[in-house]
């Protein structure tokens, strides 16, 4: 059986947007969760799972948001949530081989369990439609203008939850039939008379539709993450006739630091320390100096390299404290661009990050002046692989 996904990514979230206090003015499901876009870990989720993932929507943040994965170019959605799933069906149905069964996600439901997904799949073997639920486990009160008005049973009723799965071709039928609004697809199949089944959904499948959903789906993903801590050393040697770049930023200075790339000291240990928390070796495992394509490079391609290597691990970064060693240039007056530019390097908040600088009293090679030293030491979470 071919089976092919609805990404669905066209909504706006009128109820997230009252609710947020960021100012940001991205769609919900594009807001960052641990590291990455809402809609880029619901799609994840789904990939193991399907042959084909098509989303669906307008807004220019959805491809970048999705660059990299094995999807379907999107297809537009429209002023309803049922003509988008109409769109997208209309799309799946001109493939060279359509599929045979289909889903229907929210790209707002950024963690729905592996095991939710395989069970809507296996109970389409006998159903044409399955929806996931949760049962209603609290009193349910029906209430006017603020009062009470009655006591709902709570008896056999159930909370739907994505992804919805169905025969492609009733599916596609019915939406071309039935073209009223309906909350969700499974309504279709009711309304024509076809039983929908209901397989256990999961209390971790949240759907983000207000703001404090996203400190619940931290959580969900927080549960499966361990911390790891990472230490970087580097040392670079003045050298006339260079600039001096520290932490991304020209720092006025009579000489710069001497070295294959750019030689920015405080990015390399910085660079050093995450990929000692990875346990990926060091910078020069990645960037060789004995590859001229590195040669007099800028070295904020390297950090934001170390960047993505947390994110596509599944982690993300819970601060880096860098330290400067060095008589001169005085660091302090530059220490908070060189935040924001290692802050936006990594794509974290700058109030993760934290640059410092000290002097070893006029001792050693960098009380002589010879060069500059530099520490960091970053925390992280990633995913606990379950290996020894």
């Amino acid at each position: 059986m071919r089976i092919a996904a609805l990404l669905l990514a066209a909504g706006r979230g009128r109820r997230f947007d009252a609710s947020s206090q960021s100012g940001e003015n991205s769609s919900k499901q594009f807001r960052m969760l641990r590291g990455k876009p809402v809609i880029r870990r619901a799609a994840e989720a789904l990939l193991p799972h399907v042959d084909v993932l098509l989303p669906v929507g307008d807004d220019p943040l959805l491809a970048d948001s999705l660059k990299g994965l094995d999807i379907l170019p999107p297809v537009s959605g429209g002023a309803e949530r049922h003509d988008s799933v109409r769109n997208g069906l209309e799309a799946l149905a001109k493939l060279p081989e359509p599929p045979d069964l289909v889903l229907v996600h929210d790209g707002a439901r950024p963690c729905v369990p592996a095991e939710v997904v395989q069970n809507v799949i296996n109970a389409l073997k006998t159903h044409e439609g399955v929806i996931p639920a949760v049962a209603v486990i609290d009193t349910i009160k029906k209430a006017t203008d603020g009062i009470i008005v009655d006591t709902v049973p709570r008896d056999g009723l159930w909370r739907a939850q994505t992804p919805q799965g169905f025969r492609f071709g009733t599916l596609l039928e019915l939406h071309r039939t039935l073209r009223d609004a309906r909350t969700d697809d499974a309504a279709l199949l009711e309304q024509a008379g076809h039983p929908v089944a209901i397989v256990e959904g999961s209390e971790d499948n949240i759907k983000l539709t207000v703001a404090e959903d996203l400190m619940r789906l931290e959580g969900v993903i927080d549960r499966n993450l361990l911390p790891r801590v990472g230490l970087g050393y580097d040392v670079h040697a003045f050298e006339e006739g260079r600039k001096l770049i520290l932490c991304g930023i020209e720092v006025p200075h009579t000489k710069g630091l001497a070295g294959h790339s750019d030689a920015d000291v405080g990015i390399h240990t910085l660079c050093d320390a995450i990929y000692g928390a990875l346990a990926e070796g060091d910078i020069g495992r990645h960037f060789p100096p004995s590859d001229n394509e590195w040669k007099d490079m800028d070295s904020a391609r390297f950090l934001v390299h170390a960047g993505e290597r947390i994110r596509e691990r599944g982690g993300f970064l819970v601060n880096a404290d860098v330290t400067l060693i060095c008589e001169r240039p005085k660091i302090g007056p530059h220490a908070e661009a060189m935040r924001n530019r290692l802050a936006d390097l990594l794509k974290v908040s700058v109030s993760r990050i934290s640059v410092k600088a000290t002097t070893s009293e006029r001792l050693g090679f960098t009380g002589r002046e010879e060069g500059i030293a530099a520490t960091a030491t970053v925390s992280i979470m990633v995913p606990d692989t379950g290996e020894a």
